[in-house]
C-alpha cells in the first residue's frame, strides 16, 4: 500500500536549501496518483494512513511518500473493491482521475496540451516552463510529440509570437546550464550585459534577457541578481518589471522567482489561485499533484510565512466536497 506521511511540526517549518535545483518529477512512484484516488473512493482513511511508509534517506520535501510494501496488484485489486457500488458520478469522475493522472509527464503534459487549446493559457505555460527543470521539461516535450504527433515547439511557434514565444521554445528544448560550478567573472559580464540592454539603453533589448536568463544555470542567475544590484539601484526583477510588459515581463519575473526559490514562487501561485472571488482549481490541483512527491513541504512553509495562514487552513476554506478532502490530505496537514 502507499500512505501520506504527515510531517511533524518542526519538518513543516523547515526549508531545505537547493529547492530550484532540484530534480522536479511528477509521479517518481505512482504513489500521488494512487493516494489521490484512493483518497476519493476509500471510507476509512484511517486504514490508509496507517500503513506503513518507506522511510529513507531522501532530498525531497513532499507529503506524499512511497511505501516499503508497495504491490502493484494488490492496491488494483483494492481500487476495484473500493469503487464497487460506487455511483456513475463517482465512477466517472474517478475514471477522469487515472485517466489525467497516468504517467510521469501527466499532470504537466495535460496543462500544456490544454493551454495550447482554443485560447491560448499563457498563465499556465509561463508557470510551467519556468518553474520545470530540463528533464521535466523534456518529457513533457517527448509526451506532447508521441500524444500530438508535432513537436511542442512547432505548437508553441503556432500560438504565442515575439520574445515571448523564442523563450517558450529556448525553455521547452530543456538546454539550461545546470552546472554547478559558478563562474564569477561571467556572472559580472552576464549582469553588465543586462544593465546595458534595459536600463542604460534607450529601448529595452529583450532578446539579450531572453538569451542569458533562459539558458544560464540556476547558481549563475543567483550571482547575476547579486552583480546586478552593485551595478543598479534597483535588483534584476524590479529591472524587468520596470523595462517590459504583458507575457514576457510575467515570464521573465518567474524565472528569476524560481532561481531564487520554486517553492515560493509556487506558493504564492496558490495564493492568487485562491484569491478573489473565485477559486481556479487547476492551479491548486496542478500545484499539489505535481509537487506532493517534491518539495510540497517547503511550500506549505513559504505559504505561512508570505501569507500568515497555512496551506492547509486556506485550502479549507475555499475548496469542500470530495476534491476538497483530495487537496488537503495531499497537502498533508497544519503547520
Amino acid at each position: 500500500m502507499l500512505s501520506v506521511e504527515r510531517p511533524t511540526a518542526a519538518e513543516g517549518q523547515t526549508v531545505a536549501g537547493g529547492d530550484a535545483e532540484r530534480e522536479d518529477t511528477i509521479f517518481t512512484t505512482t504513489a500521488a496518483a494512487v493516494i489521490f484516488i484512493f483518497l476519493l473512493v476509500v471510507d476509512d482513511l484511517d486504514l490508509l494512513l496507517e500503513s506503513p511508509t518507506l522511510n529513507v534517506a531522501s532530498s525531497a520535501r513532499g507529503t506524499v511518500k512511497a511505501s516499503a510494501q508497495f504491490n502493484a496488484g494488490q492496491d488494483a485489486a483494492a481500487l476495484r473493491k473500493a469503487m464497487e457500488g460506487l455511483g456513475t458520478t463517482e465512477k466517472t469522475l474517478i475514471d477522469a482521475l487515472v485517466d489525467d493522472l497516468k504517467g510521469d509527464t501527466g499532470g504537466d503534459f495535460e496543462a500544456v496540451l490544454v493551454a495550447l487549446g482554443a485560447g491560448t493559457t499563457e498563465s499556465v505555460l509561463t508557470e510551467i516552463f519556468a518553474s520545470r527543470t530540463n528533464k521535466q521539461l523534456n518529457a513533457i516535450s517527448a509526451a506532447y510529440l508521441a500524444e500530438t504527433g508535432k513537436a511542442l515547439s512547432h505548437d508553441l511557434q503556432s500560438e504565442v509570437s515575439g520574445d515571448y514565444g523564442k523563450a517558450l521554445i529556448m525553455l521547452s528544448e530543456g538546454k539550461r546550464d545546470e552546472s554547478t560550478t559558478l563562474d564569477a567573472a561571467k556572472a559580472k559580464a552576464d549582469a553588465k550585459a543586462l544593465y546595458e540592454a534595459g536600463e542604460k539603453k534607450w529601448g529595452t533589448d529583450e532578446g539579450k534577457f531572453v538569451d542569458i536568463l533562459c539558458l544560464r544555470s540556476v547558481p549563475h542567475l543567483r550571482q547575476i541578481m547579486v552583480e546586478y544590484k552593485s551595478l543598479s539601484k534597483k535588483t534584476l526583477q524590479e529591472s524587468i518589471e520596470g523595462e517590459m510588459s504583458g507575457n514576457l515581463e510575467d515570464l521573465l519575473v518567474a524565472i528569476v522567482k524560481c532561481a531564487k526559490s520554486t517553492p515560493t514562487y509556487l506558493a504564492e501561485r496558490l495564493f492568487k489561485g485562491m484569491k478573489g472571488s473565485g477559486t481556479t482549481e487547476s492551479v491548486l490541483t496542478r500545484t499539489l499533484v505535481s509537487r506532493s512527491e517534491l518539495d510540497l513541504l517547503d511550500i506549505r512553509t513559504e505559504y505561512k510565512k508570505l501569507f500568515g495562514t497555512s496551506l492547509n487552513s486556506a485550502l479549507s476554506s475555499e475548496v469542500s466536497g470530495d476534491y476538497g478532502e483530495c487537496l488537503e490530505r495531499l497537502c498533508g496537514g497544519e503547520d
